[in-house]
């Protein structure tokens, strides 16, 4: 049942990629970011208040939301913090790096989790959980990479700090994988994510204000496209929500969990070939086909 919920949580966050692609032609990074997860705490302040409010009826449903102590809220605010700190980290170094630099070291990230599931969990894969791994991680690392006259990028000493915020943007991101097993060993799926949502809205408010405050006035731009936003945050609210649930299940695996995540870019690949018409299309398909022959191969080998 887990390896089924990765599934559809892959499946979310491929339309997710999708949404998110729309949205930021037209819009400012921070703007989308802000607006989806503030639309997203609206959403699930939704289940937050029917609990508090009919507690009774909320229970024999999958959407109630119990409460957490002060310490279950401390663990979920530390998440919040651990996956803004990463975003921060990975648009900074995306900003003033080459792409063909960025894309191939952060398809590094399912690796580092795999080796942090590895030594902190202990989980044991079998033959074919391997090779479904290897391969859709080995597909993505590789798509990863334009031709070799696009990475020809000289590595220059006064750039270094970007290398390093590319660095800890990728170990955070591995981290918040892990840290997330974690808590869905400890406290429910529904109020983690509700109140984990929650503290990134007001988070990243604050990192909005910071921001914006000196160009906003000047420009004067209204943000386009709200319809797509709202998509990002359904999109993401469902994909967060089973991943979690997949979690929670004692058999569960962190390492092919967060492998069938990252497969949903193939539902990318194929909206960048079929409606953008993205150049390199055979290689695209390769690797597409390496991570789809990965995937039948974790759902396999989890059966």
């Amino acid at each position: 049942m887990w390896t089924l919920l990765a599934f559809v949580s892959a499946l979310c966050l491929g339309f997710y990629d999708i949404s998110k692609k729309i949205a930021l032609r037209e819009n400012k990074v921070v703007d989308v970011l802000t607006i989806s997860v503030c639309v997203s705490s609206l959403f699930l302040s939704v289940p937050l208040i029917l609990s508090r409010v009919c507690p009774e009826v909320m229970m024999d449903t999958h959407f109630y939301v119990p409460t957490l102590d002060l310490e279950a809220h401390c663990f979920t605010l530390l998440k919040s913090v651990i996956v803004l700190s990463s975003w921060i980290f990975a648009y900074i170094s995306l900003k003033h790096l080459p792409i063909s630099v960025v894309s191939p070291m952060q398809a590094t990230r399912p690796m580092w989790t795999l080796v942090g599931a590895l030594l902190i969990f202990h989980e044991h894969l079998n033959a074919f959980q391997w090779v479904g791994i290897l391969l859709a991680v080995g597909s993505i690392f590789v798509f990863s990479f334009g031709k070799k006259s696009e990475l020809r990028h000289p590595i220059s000493t006064t750039n270094n700090h970007y290398y390093i915020a590319l660095a800890l943007a990728i170990l955070l991101g591995a981290c918040s994988g892990l840290y997330d097993k974690y808590l869905m060993r400890r406290y429910d799926h529904n109020a983690v994510q509700v109140y984990y949502t929650f503290y990134q809205a007001v988070m990243m408010l604050v990192v909005w204000v910071v921001m914006r405050r000196k160009t906003l006035a000047a420009e004067r731009q209204s943000v386009t496209q709200i319809g797509v936003i709202v998509l990002i945050s359904l999109f993401l609210i469902v994909s967060d929500n089973v991943y979690m649930l997949a979690l929670r299940d004692p058999e569960s695996k962190i390492a092919i969990v967060s492998t069938i995540r990252r497969g949903g870019a193939v539902i990318g690949f194929a909206y960048g070939l079929l409606f953008l018409r993205e150049p390199d299309p055979w290689r695209k398909v390769v690797c597409m086909s390496g991570i789809i022959a990965g995937l039948v191969c974790l759902a396999f080998g989890s059966i």
